[in-house]
């Protein structure tokens, strides 16, 4: 605590703990949003790497209860079909890392949040969008935009969303498949800001701090995913993921 303390002040790391709850409980009911809404909370009062360091762990322990909670054999099985995704997620995500302290992210969020303002907006007005299949390309080319701004930002979730639900991917799977996607891309995140600086022994306290209270509200969260059936999870899903995307495009504009 005293380590987390020499960052911030007290009210400072309850705020803190209050925003990963919040994502945690947003995380739990859709599968995705927990790392944008660290990312927002944390940004309001803390410098943008130090931000970007807290919620590093928590993303990696929220992720590892959503993919395996229907076992690991499940969770293989989402492995082994979004594996080109994962692969070039992966590249992309190591690439774009590096990048961080270096290059300002403004303009890949801009470009990214349009579309996906875009294509939440019209499904919530009623105009539906869906791929009949998977494809290598569809998988290659949402890998390399979940990665390329997930690495710069540790927001990959928009693109991973706007896939699945153009797949029109069923609930439950829908959201064990981010649990894995994400959870692999954690880790990947981990090992990414450890070789930039972002997460160091001077940050790693504040990302373990932060790691209980996102796994409460992880855990509220599931609760009512279990109550809603396949159309409120999805309206609630495209809701998130506007959400998200005038978030990006706020960031993009205004840094």
């Amino acid at each position: 605590m005293e380590a987390i303390l020499s960052l911030m002040t007290p009210a400072e790391f309850v705020f803190a703990a209050m925003v990963a709850l919040m994502g945690g409980m947003i995380k739990g009911m859709v599968g995705f949003g927990m790392p944008m809404i660290m990312i927002t909370g944390l940004s309001t009062f803390l410098l943008p790497e130090l931000a970007l360091a807290g919620l590093i762990l928590p993303t990696v322990a929220s992720n590892a209860m959503q993919a395996l909670r229907q076992g690991p054999r499940q969770a293989w099985a989402s492995v082994y079909r979004f594996r080109v995704f994962l692969m070039v997620g992966f590249v992309f995500l190591m690439a774009s890392a590096q990048l961080v302290p270096q290059l300002e992210p403004q303009t890949f969020l801009l470009v990214l949040g349009v579309p996906i303002c875009v294509f939440a907006g019209i499904q919530l007005l009623g105009v539906r969008f869906q791929m009949h299949q998977q494809t290598r390309s569809a998988d290659s080319l949402f890998g390399l935009m979940a990665g390329l701004v997930g690495g710069m930002s540790g927001v990959w979730g928009p693109p991973t969303v706007l896939y699945l639900t153009a797949l029109n991917t069923p609930k439950t799977e829908q959201v064990r498949v981010q649990g894995v996607i994400y959870g692999l891309g954690a880790l990947a995140l981990v090992g990414a800001h450890l070789g930039s600086g972002v997460l160091r022994l001077q940050t790693l306290p504040l990302s373990i701090g932060l790691i209980a209270p996102a796994v409460v509200g992880m855990w509220l969260g599931t609760k009512v995913h279990d109550r809603i059936d396949q159309a409120t999870f999805r309206k609630a899903t495209l809701i998130i993921l506007t959400v998200a995307g005038l978030n990006l495009v706020r960031r993009g504009l205004m840094g």
